[in-house]
């Protein structure tokens, strides 16, 4: 028997203030892309920046749908359109701010797996990682490296047949 260990690194900032005024910016602009959410089934707001390496960044937030598996989140909603717009340009950095209209969110919400799935995959086309802001309303902001920290044991196109 084998035993394989991992680990995944990440900073913790008390709040956005601590943050490099970049970071905190791109955080805010997940923020404020977070309040245009369409999300009248679970009142849960999120909304994704992207830094692309050509300056550019693109906003996005999740839409719901009353056939639930419908919708998407607010990263993919981002990351497509950043790929459908910029096809050769990779991701430097993605913000992701949640906010709920129920209860304020106190820490920092992660990825769903789908999500974490697709932005491994831009990782992985580009061969460049992407840095991960998370933050909720208040409180903390976590900041991963890489979507690999997030996603250990991702698929990818190597399984794929040729």
């Amino acid at each position: 028997m084998e035993k394989l260990n991992f680990t995944s690194e990440v900073m913790v900032f008390e709040s956005r203030f601590e943050l490099p005024k970049e970071i905190e910016e791109l955080l805010v602009m997940a923020s404020e892309a977070a309040k245009n959410a369409y999300s009248p089934y679970s009142h849960f707001k999120v909304g994704a920046a992207i830094l692309l390496n050509n300056g550019v960044i693109i906003t996005g937030n999740n839409q719901e749908n009353a056939a639930y598996p419908s919708g998407l989140c607010a990263e993919r909603t981002a990351a497509f359109y950043a790929s459908s717009q910029y096809p050769d340009v990779p991701f430097s950095r993605i913000a992701i701010s949640s906010h709920s209209a129920l209860k304020q969110t106190t820490e920092p919400v992660t990825p769903c797996g789908g999500c974490r799935q697709a932005l491994i995959e831009f990782e992985q086309k580009f061969n460049q990682k992407i840095e991960i802001i998370l933050s909720g309303d208040v409180g903390k902001v976590y900041i991963f490296k890489s979507v690999a920290d997030l996603l250990p044991f991702s698929f990818h196109s190597g399984y794929l047949p040729k």
